[in-house]
């Protein structure tokens, strides 16, 4: 099971992540509703941090075109797509800035969980978050359960750290924000402390 720590907001938090092996590191760059949007020139400074072996995620709400293009020019591997873009729009936007699709669907119902359906082509991994956004809410898990294999699956939406053996055996990607924040603030010590027991469910499941 591979980690993704979301809504990063300053240097120690990135330096962090990528000292404790997290795998992703996602910036909200379009949705100053939440607590963790960050400005253009924070998310470029945070970006060009030397991110060895993670990837840099670029979490984008309903973005317009014009966004996607200023966003294009940070050292972002992947954009996080929120919205009810055809599976067109989607492929354009990933040829034409060369970056990796997330396709975030909000879940609620089973029939939230089957529009994983019309975008599994275009995407080069399917998000199933809560319908909260920045709120940290939570979704049954057992709602994808018939998802096939083939499909990459990232899990979000309040995950807590005593979920993560359960959700190591649903999804290939956790991704984690609310859990490890105190007073909706990055905390340093909730982050290793999160890292260090996906690293360790990943060593238990190898031996």
């Amino acid at each position: 099971m591979k980690v993704k720590v979301c809504g990063l907001s300053t240097t120690e938090q990135v330096e962090t992540c990528i000292n404790y092996d997290a795998d992703y590191c996602g910036f909200i760059l379009n949705y100053p509703k939440s607590h963790r949007y960050i400005k253009y020139n924070t998310a470029d400074k945070l970006t060009k941090i030397n991110k060895r072996n993670a990837k840099y995620v670029g979490v984008l709400v309903h973005p317009t075109y014009e966004e996607l293009a200023k966003f294009s020019k940070l050292n972002i591997d992947y954009y996080q797509i929120y919205g009810n873009q055809k599976p067109d729009e989607i492929n354009d936007i990933k040829q034409k800035y060369k970056v990796k699709i997330i396709k975030a669907l909000t879940i609620e119902t089973e029939e939230d969980v089957l529009k994983y359906k019309i975008y599994e082509e275009v995407s080069d991994i399917i998000l199933f978050d809560s319908k909260g956004y920045e709120q940290s809410l939570s979704f049954s898990h057992s709602l994808i359960d018939n998802v096939p294999q083939r499909v990459k699956k990232m899990i979000a939406g309040n995950i807590q750290i005593q979920d993560l053996e359960k959700i190591s055996k649903i999804a290939d990607i956790v991704d984690v924000s609310g859990a490890v924040e105190t007073n909706k603030k990055k905390d340093l010590t909730k982050i290793k402390e999160f890292l260090l027991k996906v690293k360790e469910i990943n060593e238990n499941r190898t031996i």
